[in-house]
């Protein structure tokens, strides 16, 4: 498991956005960017720095992942048939701690991660402790019977804040089904997501 080495409220701060749409979040009281410098106006950003941030919005909403995972789904997205931006998000929501955020298991896609690296989880019945794996339509999920009695996974069962979407079908409180890869829009993302800016990034 890879270790997140940047406080997870940084990148809200850093972007100017509540990417998680937490109530926590410290854009919800300051909307300027961190540090000594946050409130100074900011010049004309390039197209480069458009790409990258949104880039660092997408890789970061997913948990901060790796450049090394990032890149190689980006690839993998390239190489499948179809629209490469809309491959790249269906690879991304099918990894295994997307799917234990979206089904509320966990109230954020870190803990999620870290439910999944514990072996709190099965897919179809065997545990699974790697956070990338991606699960196929079809998969179902399970949260192990000690996860069941946390305060974490109560507490994000109880959130108000977000809704299960409908290519994860529950079925009772700690099982759900992956029913298929969603498209871009299907997707409930707080914030405005732009993949093509990402796939242009990578493509120059």
């Amino acid at each position: 498991m890879s270790k997140r080495s940047s406080a997870k409220y940084k990148l809200d701060r850093r972007m100017g956005e509540n990417i998680w749409g937490r109530p926590k979040s410290p854009v919800n009281k300051r909307e300027y960017g961190p540090g000594q410098h946050g409130q100074r106006r900011k010049g004309k950003v390039s197209d480069y720095g458009i790409q990258l941030r949104a880039k660092q919005k997408l890789k970061g909403y997913y948990g901060d992942v790796t450049e090394k995972q990032f890149k190689k789904a980006y690839v993998e997205a390239a190489r499948m048939k179809g629209d490469t931006s809309q491959n790249l998000i269906g690879l991304l929501e099918r990894r295994l701690d997307a799917i234990v955020y979206r089904a509320k298991f966990a109230p954020t896609v870190f803990a999620a991660r870290q439910l999944v690296s514990h072996g709190h989880i099965l897919v179809n019945g065997v545990k699974c402790n790697i956070a990338s794996r991606l699960v196929k339509p079809g998969d179902e999920v399970t949260l192990g019977k000690k996860a069941q009695e946390m305060a974490l996974v109560l507490e994000a069962q109880s959130l108000a804040e977000r809704d299960i979407p409908d290519y994860v079908a529950p079925d009772g409180a700690a099982k759900i089904t992956f029913t298929r890869v969603p498209t871009l829009d299907e997707v409930p993302y707080p914030v405005k997501m732009e993949p093509n800016l990402v796939v242009e990034f990578y493509s120059r």
